[in-house]
């Protein structure tokens, strides 16, 4: 028998989190399904510095205990198992299953977040949080005076990279190409930028270093030469893969598979409302993911109890 809930919020990291405290505080009884560990990727993060209001430096897993703490005060019900099939058009009861169970709600929110696309090589993992960063507004500040790489060669790359010069000592891009595919506008500022360096038609094989990153060895693809580059952060911008693909046909996404939404998180499915980095314009910020599950709440209980919800067009 499929169990019954006012909403049910899929994904339990901050996100989700956050729009959970707002659901059962106005007293909607919440489901928050997650398909691993509640906190999602901010748990990685060993100093958070920039979340407005907390001043001292917390932990993501801090961070995210304290969140979840607060959801279970006020009522918060918790799952685990990844969504494998959804029936949302026609709804409400909106229809959700995992491999064991079914789930029927009056609202859902999809929080399910996204994955960077990692380089795959030997040191990634090991320098997580010790140099490694997939995000230069949530660490940049942490590089000031350094000379850091960034690898990549689209907007992302180049934006960040921009961004860093602010802080950083010098920033080197490496890119597998011999031409940048980021706009022409950023291009232009990246090369005026006398803080940005070049590498071009390579690849990164190797981090390296010694409980901190310092270094990163490098293989020209059109000679082979391979070389050791010195450096004490390594941003990775080679692309992000929201976990959306479960909700294809019947949510409308972007070319990325980022989920569409409006001002007020609504999707094209009246009663779907989607949050944090899984929807498209998304600045994936830890204080935007809080905006956005919060914004996802207020709208869910505005659909269950008139059936509509205000700024929607």
């Amino acid at each position: 028998m499929a169990q019954q809930y006012d909403v049910v919020i899929i994904g339990g990291g901050f996100c989700g989190l956050s729009a959970a405290i707002y659901t059962t505080r106005s007293q909607l009884k919440t489901l928050v399904l997650e398909r691993a560990v509640m906190g999602g990727q901010i748990i990685n993060t060993d100093a958070i510095e920039n979340y407005p209001g907390v001043s001292k430096q917390i932990t993501g897993v801090d961070l995210i205990t304290e969140t979840e703490s607060q959801a279970t005060k006020f009522g918060a019900e918790y799952g685990f198992g990844e969504v494998t099939k959804v029936a949302l058009e026609g709804g409400p009861p909106f229809k959700l299953w995992t491999d064991d169970e079914e789930y029927h709600a009056k609202a859902v929110i999809i929080a399910t977040g996204g994955e960077h696309k990692k380089l795959g090589v030997p040191g990634e993992d090991e320098f997580g949080a010790k140099g490694v960063s997939y995000c230069a507004t949530c660490d940049g500040n942490f590089f000031t005076n350094m000379d850091v790489t960034v690898v990549g060669g689209g907007d992302s790359a180049v934006q960040e990279g921009l961004y860093l010069t602010r802080m950083c000592k010098s920033v080197t891009v490496v890119h597998r190409r011999d031409a940048l595919r980021a706009s022409k506008i950023q291009q232009e500022r990246a090369f005026a930028n006398p803080k940005m360096k070049f590498v071009w038609d390579s690849v990164v094989e190797r981090i390296g270093g010694n409980g901190q990153v310092e270094s990163v060895s490098l293989r020209n693809l059109k000679t082979g030469q391979k070389s050791e580059m010195p450096t004490q952060g390594v941003f990775v911008y080679i692309g992000f893969t929201p976990l959306t693909e479960v909700f294809k046909p019947e949510i409308e996404l972007d070319a990325g598979g980022h989920v569409k939404v409006d001002i007020m998180m609504q999707t094209n499915v009246p009663g779907v409302f989607a949050a944090g980095d899984c929807r498209w314009k998304s600045t994936k910020q830890l204080a935007n993911s809080a905006g956005d599950g919060v914004t996802a709440a207020i709208a869910a209980y505005e659909f269950i109890t008139t059936g509509a919800v205000a700024g929607h067009k």
